[in-house]
């Protein structure tokens, strides 16, 4: 089974399908689309599985990311996600829940392309790239800007 496939039955299994329709769609069996489920404690009837994640993962005890169990720490901040790999992959597919503050972004000129750019957080930046950076330091010379 392909990390793609895992992906999907957890994907469509959050959406409340059953084992053959997530088997079709996966070209998998059914049994196995079963067996993987139950491994991640997502088997059921499809409506109650999607309750049972949702109310599993504002509790903390499921990754939202892969469903796999989360085991919280006895001290300090608990833990949303099983794994950083989890916690960038689910951040990269929705970066419309994070939270901006609009006091923390800055309208920048850029001392090299003179291009204006946000800076999120660090009012002190020059410049709006990484090669306006190389540029501006290393290539005054043969730019002709000394």
């Amino acid at each position: 089974m392909t990390d793609g496939q895992k992906n999907k039955i957890i994907e469509l299994r959050k959406n409340g399908a059953g084992y053959k329709a997530i088997a079709t769609e996966v070209g998998m069996s059914r049994d196995a689309v079963r067996a993987f489920c139950k491994s991640r404690n997502i088997s059921g009837f499809g409506a109650v599985t999607v309750m049972n994640i949702n109310e599993q993962t504002e509790n903390g005890n499921i990754c939202p990311n892969c469903c796999k169990p989360i085991t919280q720490p006895h001290k300090g901040r608990r833990k949303k996600f099983c794994s950083e790999k989890c916690r960038r992959d689910w951040w990269k597919e929705h970066p419309e829940s994070g939270t901006q503050k609009e006091t923390a972004q800055y309208r920048l000129k850029c001392t090299y392309c003179g291009k204006e750019f946000i800076s999120y957080g660090n009012k002190n930046r020059k410049y709006c790239s990484h090669y306006c950076y190389i540029h501006d330091r290393f290539w005054k010379k043969e730019e002709g800007r000394i």
